[in-house]
């Protein structure tokens, strides 16, 4: 199982050779609340809302003195905007009040601040400050079952197991890959298992369409891992660029 593991993650990394966190960002404060707000809802329709959200509030210090009803109004689009807007004030104050403005880089103190779980702490420290986490999604806790790497349910006891199967220096890449492949191919209701680069390592193959030509028109995004649901790709991803490029030639 652990072979056949490593063997899915290297041939995962050759399918989706620049995947990365699909959420527009430019610090780590950023992405903290860019997570905090994808919760429920899709990484594209955040990307819509920050840009305004992080004018008015660029600062932590800022966002802690945000008027709530206006900043529930900013975020509305991403759903559940009342609870979200409390727990940004609330992380936006205790950012201020605990950790003099700044995001602090570990798991431990993350997690205290309001709104923040593990797997929203293992996704700044992962992007933000290149410490090795591993995001336990729900795209990454259904694809880590089907693939037999586990058959925990929860969250940590995922992660944990998972864990034990790659050294750290892979986890960060590792979510990003398996949450990519479960965004685009390896869908929860109708996986496109005819279309899957990996289908011959997969003990869960036959669960989907398996017909080539039907599981094509499953495909989300795209099968090699083109941008997706960025709207400003950093400069640091030369392969994403590329992909736009091609993308953009194509249509």
């Amino acid at each position: 199982m652990v072979r056949r593991a490593r063997r899915i993650n290297r041939e995962l990394a050759e399918v989706y050779p620049y995947a990365h966190p699909e959420l527009d960002f430019e610090d780590p404060f950023q992405l903290l609340v860019a997570t905090v707000l994808s919760a429920q809802t899709t990484d594209l329709r955040v990307n819509m809302t920050t840009p305004a959200l992080f004018a008015k509030y660029p600062t932590p210090e800022d966002m802690a003195a945000a008027v709530p009803e206006e900043l529930e109004e900013m975020i509305r689009p991403t759903g559940f905007f009342r609870a979200k807007a409390k727990s940004l004030i609330g992380l936006s104050i205790a950012l201020r009040d605990r950790f003099g403005g700044e995001v602090p880089g570990r798991l431990e103190d993350l997690v205290t601040l309001p709104g923040v779980g593990r797997k929203t702490a293992n996704v700044v420290l992962g992007n933000a400050f290149g410490v090795p986490g591993i995001t336990v999604d729900t795209h990454f806790a259904r694809l880590v079952r089907r693939f037999g790497w586990t058959e925990e349910t929860e969250p940590e006891r995922i992660e944990a197991a998972v864990g034990a199967i790659f050294p750290k220096s892979e986890w960060t890449m590792l979510s990003h890959r398996v949450i990519f492949h479960g965004r685009r191919i390896c869908h929860a209701r109708r996986p496109a298992c005819g279309a899957c680069p990996i289908a011959e390592l997969c003990p869960s193959y036959g669960e989907g369409e398996t017909d080539p030509e039907k599981a094509r028109k499953l495909l989300k995004y795209e099968m090699g891992g083109k941008p997706g649901q960025r709207l400003k790709p950093p400069a640091n991803f030369p392969g994403e660029a590329a992909a736009i490029k091609a993308m953009e030639e194509d249509s």
